[in-house]
């Protein structure tokens, strides 16, 4: 697979998203592992997850266990970036709550450090911002963990320019990566895309497909991108994946999966080519 860099490390041009695989609706342990796998055997080095990717109140870091014993048990696993989050929680009842005081977020990292088992996780990322806490206060505790070696490198998701122009000054020019929403449907996030191009900070689509609820209508509802599917004789997942690394170098994007054909689908579309017309014609869809 084609390589893209985040901070000083290059990892495949397509990532996976791994939430798909804890919350609800999730498959058996069985599959989910089997994605995973087939995920690094398609040239996937990128993992998205976080800490709040669960069911129950009493499984927090369901999904950052699973991708541990996923990647212990592959011969690749070495070699993958794990990118995960803190400041969102899941207290049980299907609902999302937020926590970014600083020590939460540390407690949170902690916590993931030994889930993961590691020494230093690669990518950490504050999940959230909380209306209740000061922006720069939440960052200033990402700096302090990076500052610490917990971390080895940190970004930021859900952020908007100002939030991002904050977070690199309260880094020191450290921050590496921006997690927003962004899909054919949702291209609201295009003035944070533009200013990581100019910063040169990786930007994470995700949802890239509409969300998990969506992802199936993708050809339904974006016509243009069904016909230029077909005249690659690829899926319209493909071609959405594609359209989205050629808006960008800096351009990651982290489509979900739960299922090895899905991810397999999603890996191919780092090497499909689009025309400059197709380009247009999907900018302008």
């Amino acid at each position: 697979m084609h390589t893209r860099r985040i901070g000083d490390v290059q990892v495949g041009s397509v990532g996976l998203g791994a939430m798909p695989m804890s919350i609800e609706g999730r498959p058996d342990e069985s599959r989910s592992l089997a994605t995973l796998h087939a995920a690094l055997d398609a040239g996937v080095t990128l993992i998205d997850t976080a800490d709040a990717y669960h069911v129950g109140a009493g499984e927090v870091g369901h999904n950052e266990t699973l991708i541990a014993k996923a990647l212990a048990s592959h011969d690749r696993g070495g070699d993958v970036l794990v990118a995960t989050k803190g400041g969102h929680l899941r207290p049980g009842d299907g609902s999302w709550t937020l926590d970014g005081s600083p020590g939460h977020l540390k407690r949170a990292c902690e916590a993931s450090l030994r889930r993961l088992g590691v020494e230093a996780i690669g990518l950490y990322q504050f999940h959230r911002p909380d209306p209740r806490v000061p922006y720069a206060d939440s960052v200033r505790a990402v700096r302090e963990l990076l500052d610490e070696g917990k971390i080895r490198m940190a970004g930021i998701s859900n952020a908007g320019p100002e939030q991002i122009r904050e977070a690199g000054e309260i880094l020191g020019g450290r921050l590496v990566s921006v997690q927003n929403q962004f899909s054919p449907a949702f291209r609201s996030s295009e003035p944070e895309l533009r200013l990581c191009g100019e910063l040169g900070i990786a930007f994470l689509p995700y949802s890239p497909f509409g969300g998990i609820a969506r992802a199936g209508e993708l050809a339904a509802q974006h016509v243009p991108f069904a016909r230029i599917a077909r005249a690659h004789g690829v899926s319209a997942h493909q071609v959405c994946l594609a359209w989205m690394l050629a808006r960008s170098p800096v351009v990651v994007p982290i489509p979900g999966a739960s299922r090895p054909e899905s991810v397999r689908d999603s890996a191919r579309a780092a090497d499909l080519v689009l025309t400059a017309g197709e380009i247009a014609e999907l900018d302008a869809a």
